[in-house]
């Protein structure tokens, strides 16, 4: 297509393009929907495959090979070439499907998960660094809209679309749906996508790999184990965090020295490129501790149904959507980007604050107004951080940049969900002593979270302490999601507006470093 080039310069984007982008949010689907589908079927899994001692690890595997395989699938394509990369991790990811819904064990499942994840890790860092490539920064910010409606599709519709899946067609089709999917995606990439091939001179940093997976692991195994497994002060986690610390220190000395090191420490020179990183890092630890709280919340104190559950986060991922709409359409028509950071990090501030305010007497009404503060601030903060910081690197670093982004991102929902959840069951736990004496210490004795059966069941005395419990708990972890977001207020007060590429550019000595010269790739 000739005039290809042209035409995305000028932001009118080919047939060919919003073919790829279809291929790309089918792609991103896949990635997003997965663990909220299947965990809606964990239930009837574990009823049929036993080894419910082991049913952490059926999301842990996953988890873990998804943050560890992240950096490294950024790096190989921005080696080796985007497409390719993407299109291997695609097929890594139906093949771990396929491979968990034939799963007999539960020793199958794990393993076969942890290969779904080595896919996951490539997909969304595929979807984000090809986007990239082919809309210039100053057009991105129209694209917004269509992944924060993904993202919440995922969020509303993977509980429902679980339930359903296993009610009527067995657990395994709760992996065997990604089949279809994943087949469009890849035919939609191979025919329509043509990105310049690349070929890296220097070999794959193999030991800032396993340095930097080692790192991955322990801190995600922390988060995990910490104050459930084991206690945080026993000997495991203490290895753990040992090692951890050890191999992260070993691997950035490493990648000064290695010829193609897998996460150039260069990148983050950039002050805005650092700062989005701080940015989304603390963006997950808020996102995903708030996604765990208010469905718990809403089923314990407000009786809401659990079958539902995707639906009580409505209010909270509607705003996200509108505002992340309305955050890209006025980057793309005006180029500036800096207040929706600020204005996110305030909203967030706002929003979790009066989220800690809610008790036993707190309305659905209330509690929804509430939510869309917070949904708000981070349709604010969700793609802008992506298009700043691929903004500040220059095109050959776009995969790792992706990558490092997608990273911080993934970390920090696990230090959400773990510090966040300690906070919640140990207040949990206090309360419920506090009220019902030692049968509030025995019935939270192994989980600070009662399934609506278990609730059920409970007497009245117990059910009425618990609902307190649930509600200080929420208290405690919202507070601290709202001291934590005062770091994003902080971190977006010192971005710097460099322009967009792929807009008028205006010269900056302060942004001089930040910028990098825009390129556009050819779709045919």
């Amino acid at each position: 297509m000739a005039d290809t080039v042209e035409n995305v310069a000028e932001g009118k984007q080919p047939r060919s393009v919003r073919v790829v982008l279809l291929a790309l949010m089918i792609a991103m689907m896949l990635a997003m929907l997965d663990n909220m589908i299947v965990g809606t079927a964990m239930p009837t899994i574990v009823g049929e495959l036993g080894g419910l001692e082991h049913l952490s690890w059926v999301v842990t595997g996953y988890t873990l090979a998804t943050a560890a395989s992240t950096p490294v699938w950024g790096k190989i394509g921005d080696m080796f070439g985007r497409k390719g990369a993407f299109l291997s991790s695609i097929v890594i990811f139906l093949i771990g499907s396929a491979l968990s819904g034939m799963a007999q064990d539960m020793g199958q499942l794990i393993g076969f998960r942890a290969v779904q994840g080595l896919g996951a890790g490539g997909l969304m860092v595929g979807v984000m660094a090809i986007i990239g490539d082919l809309i210039p920064p100053r057009e991105r910010g129209k694209y917004q809209g269509m992944m924060a409606g993904v993202m919440a599709l995922a969020m509303i519709g993977g509980p429902l679309v679980g339930g359903t899946i296993t009610d009527n067609w067995g657990w395994r089709w709760a992996f065997y749906i990604n089949l279809p999917l994943g087949a469009v995606a890849l035919a939609l990439v191979t025919a329509v996508l043509h990105l310049p091939k690349k070929r890296a001179k220097a070999g794959i940093d193999y030991l800032g790999v396993v340095l930097l997976t080692v790192g991955i692991t322990s801190i995600v195994l922390v988060t995990t184990w910490g104050g459930t497994e084991y206690a945080w002060t026993s000997a495991r986690i203490m290895e753990l965090i040992g090692i951890g610390v050890a191999a992260l220190i070993g691997f950035v000395f490493w990648q000064t020295k290695a010829a193609e090191p897998v996460l150039p420490l260069h990148i983050f020179k950039s002050r805005n490129f650092t700062l989005m990183a701080i940015i989304g890092f603390i963006t997950g630890f808020v996102m995903f501790g708030a996604t765990l709280f208010l469905p718990l919340y809403q089923q314990a104190v407000q009786g809401a149904s659990a079958t539902n559950s995707g639906l009580l986060l409505l209010p909270m991922l509607g705003a996200m959507l509108v505002t992340s709409m309305v955050a890209g359409r006025v980057t793309t028509n005006s180029g500036k980007y800096k207040i929706f950071p600020i204005v996110g990090g305030v909203l967030m501030i706002v929003g979790l604050y009066l989220l800690s305010l809610m008790d036993t007497d707190t309305t659905r009404l209330t509690s929804g107004i509430y939510m869309a503060v917070v949904g708000a601030g981070m349709g604010c903060l969700m793609q802008i951080t992506m298009l700043v910081a691929q903004n500040s690197v220059q095109m050959k670093d776009m995969g790792v940049a992706s990558s490092s982004a997608t990273l911080f991102r993934t970390l920090g929902s696990s230090f959400g969900v773990a510090i966040m959840g300690a906070l919640f069951n140990h207040r949990v736990q206090d309360v419920m002593a506090e009220r019902a004496g030692a049968l509030g210490k025995n019935i939270t004795e192994k989980s600070a979270q009662l399934d609506a059966k278990s609730l059920e069941k409970l007497p009245a005395l117990a059910r009425d302490a618990y609902q307190h419990a649930v509600s200080s708990g929420t208290h405690s972890a919202f507070l601290l999601g709202a001291g934590i977001s005062v770091l994003v207020l902080i971190a977006a007060l010192f971005v710097k507006e460099v322009p967009l590429k792929g807009g008028p550019q205006k010269s900056s000595a302060d942004g001089a470093d930040d910028a990098a010269p825009a390129a556009v790739v050819e779709v045919v």
